[in-house]
């Protein structure tokens, strides 16, 4: 079989051609395909759901295809995924909802679509995987400043709006969970590539504003999934710059950090005290068995509960994820919490979802999907993979994130991004780009 070296040394035909010859043209879509999804993410579900394709078709324009299928299928990170599918279509012989179990099928296809597009197409370069990260981190930072603005035209009205338990989504309507995930995923990610010295002076510049506009926004408008993965992910830097890394003084800064800001943020920001005020109440109203209709960290509670009731009867299998909608509503028939049925909510936590849509043998592939990169030493220590990792998991104890389309495009997209392509960079020897 010939070598990548020796078929690039073979002469390039010329005009249209060589772009497929020489991989540009598959590289560039794939570029597309991040840009896209990228944009999409933050502002336009059509191009969210266009990405997939244009990846797909990137990948089809490998001219070495062939030699990368071997490779790819050697991919530690792309059988989990495909496990959790494969999990999906079996299914469907025990599935009571057959029409919500087509419609998860085609759903959850990017679960087989984005490993394959990381594993197959001509990779990007460093300096494009550096631009698709900026333009995450400083679109996110516009957003959450524009989001921001907002809120100053009537901070009272907004304050109020707390202290009732509601939250202000982004001005680009993204739901105000997902917003505040995707704010931390920025601010950590973004505080990394600010430091890259190759990076033009400039770039570096905006991406450190940008970190501390989306610092700003998580706390002004005390998005409390993204402040609870930051805080989180902030005392696992501290005690590894501690206990790891032996570096006494960032891991001291950070504890200072981790201590003052939430203190800071408490007596300096009515929308944080209106939110801790409004969390206390809430989760007292639950304790003291009250009426929790209108109290969504109460129902939350309720809906735990109701999870590991159905999950209990279903331990292995689970129900199936097109059924897991009707199981949590059977319950509640029979145990209700007081609930209005329009307030009897879902699961609201991946891991107790996962148990149960899939049973056991589906938290285990979706731990093997989350957790299974930190496996792997390189990936381990990588600080894009284990920072996304992280604030993931954290994130998903307080929602369902991979059963609204907006979050699950949003992981499984940096899961191929970050996840599947570093594993693809260790497993290859360096070859030369396309010109």
């Amino acid at each position: 079989m010939p070598t990548y070296e020796s078929v690039s040394s073979i002469p390039e035909p010329a005009g249209w051609k060589s772009w497929w010859y020489s991989g540009r043209l598959s590289q560039y879509l794939l570029l597309l395909a991040c840009v896209a999804g990228v944009v999409g993410l933050m502002a336009s579900r059509a191009l969210v759901a266009l990405a997939p394709v244009v990846g797909v078709v990137a990948a089809l324009a490998n001219p070495h295809i062939r030699q990368q299928v071997p490779q790819w299928l050697r991919l530690r990170t792309v059988w989990a995924p495909a496990g959790l599918y494969v999990l999906l279509m079996l299914s469907g012989l025990y599935t009571h909802n057959w029409p919500e179990w087509r419609h998860e099928l085609f759903r959850q296809l990017p679960w087989l679509a984005v490993p394959l597009v990381f594993g197959l197409a001509v990779p990007l370069t460093g300096r494009q995987r550096f631009g698709v990260g900026s333009l995450f981190v400083m679109g996110l930072a516009l957003i959450g400043a524009a989001t921001v603005g907002q809120y100053l035209r009537d901070p009272a009205a907004a304050n109020e709006a707390f202290r009732l338990g509601q939250s202000m989504p982004s001005v680009t309507r993204i739901f105000h969970i997902h917003f505040g995930l995707m704010l931390a995923l920025a601010a950590f990610l973004g505080f990394r590539m600010a430091r890259q010295r190759y990076a033009p002076r400039w770039l570096r510049v905006v991406l450190g504003l940008s970190v501390v506009v989306c610092v700003a926004v998580l706390h002004v408008l005390a998005y409390r999934s993204g402040l609870l993965a930051a805080y989180t992910l902030l005392l696992v830097e501290a005690l590894l710059a501690l206990l790891v890394r032996r570096r006494f003084w960032l891991g001291a800064t950070l504890l200072l950090a981790l201590a003052a800001g939430p203190w800071l943020a408490y007596h300096t920001l009515g929308s944080v005290r209106e939110r801790v005020n409004n969390t206390l109440f809430d989760l007292e109203q639950f304790e003291l068995q009250h009426d929790i209709n209108h109290f969504s960290l109460s129902r939350r509670l309720a809906a735990w509960q109701t999870a590991v009731v159905v999950a209990r009867q279903h331990l292995l299998l689970g129900v199936g994820p097109a059924d897991a909608h009707a199981a949590m509503m059977d319950q509640y028939a029979w145990r209700s919490y007081g609930l209005l049925p329009a307030n009897r909510v879902m699961v609201h936590n991946q891991y107790l979802h996962q148990l149960v849509a899939g049973g056991v043998v589906g938290l285990a592939l979706w731990l093997l999907v989350l957790l299974g990169p930190l496996g792997q030493p390189t990936l381990r220590r990588n600080p894009y993979v284990y920072r996304f990792v992280l604030l993931s998991a954290v994130a998903m104890l307080t929602d369902s994130l991979l059963e609204l389309q907006t979050s699950y495009n949003l992981f499984v997209f940096l899961y191929g991004f970050l996840i599947v392509a570093a594993e693809r960079r260790l497993r290859q020897p360096p070859k030369p780009s396309p010109a």
